[in-house]
């Protein structure tokens, strides 16, 4: 990690730091914790060092019979006028490479970790609006079958992405709410560029339990290094997410 996301990871926490006793006094803060599973799929590219980028294209039941591990959890602390939020993405998994031009087949594994810390600060009723930052880990391995022989590869990149956060939320009536929120970074300080677009329906069963039901798209445009030590990840993960939350 360069002193560059080193000094943005900081000033973020420090913001978090200094707003939450500030704002404590004299306003109730409201808590969520929100486990969720995402039924993702993954189109783009990696490639690592001097190996040509391996296409990866999965649907849900790829990733799913693929996976090692996976979690996923969503939390925020919330008052009238501010919201921290942490939102935590992991999943461990493998796909197997086809055959195409060159290549007669092979596999890529990708370990992958996505952390979000973020402060948003309420303008309107509906419409908040705020900076984070995104924890990025990546583990990957190639294995590409040429015909006489397997070329393989493997590397542990980490970096950290500056984003503008965004969130609509609209009350329906007193039990379901629709709620929209939308990340744009990255700038070149980590990724080239990075976003993220999230839309859910939610219902508000009790004080305490909530559940939705959404759609996410997550796409990253990261490219480092040259030659032997160059890593590419050009990746859009999507698909359906259920989500079930608890207050307090």
């Amino acid at each position: 990690m360069n002193d560059t996301t080193r000094t943005i990871a900081a000033t973020l926490l420090l913001c978090v730091a200094t707003v939450s006793p500030a704002q404590a006094q004299g306003s109730d803060w409201h808590y969520l914790v929100a486990p969720y599973v995402m039924f993702p799929n993954m189109k783009g590219e990696t490639g690592i060092g001097e190996l040509p980028p391996v296409p990866v294209d999965a649907d849900p039941g790829d990733v799913f019979s693929n996976l090692q591990f996976g979690a996923m959890v969503y939390a925020e602390m919330q008052n009238d006028t501010w919201t921290l939020s942490s939102d935590i993405l992991y999943m461990d998994l493998e796909e197997d490479i086809d055959e195409r031009v060159l290549i007669n087949g092979g596999s890529v594994g990708v370990s992958q970790l996505g952390w979000e810390l973020a402060v948003m600060r309420r303008f309107t009723p509906n419409l908040e609006l705020g900076i984070g930052v995104t924890y990025n880990r990546l583990e990957a391995d190639v294995d590409i079958d040429i015909g006489p022989g397997t070329l393989s590869a493997g590397t542990t990149e980490e970096w950290i992405d500056p984003t503008i956060v965004g969130r609509a939320t609209f009350p329906i009536n007193d039990h379901w709410y629709f709620q929209t929120r939308a990340n744009i970074g990255g700038f070149g300080v980590g990724a080239d560029l990075m976003w993220q677009l999230a839309a859910e329906l939610g219902y508000k069963s009790s004080e305490r339990w909530s559940f939705s039901f959404g759609y996410r798209v997550i796409d990253f445009d990261y490219d480092h290094g040259s030659d032997e030590s160059r890593f590419v990840y050009d990746m859009q993960t999507f698909g359906p997410q259920i989500k079930a939350g608890y207050s307090f």
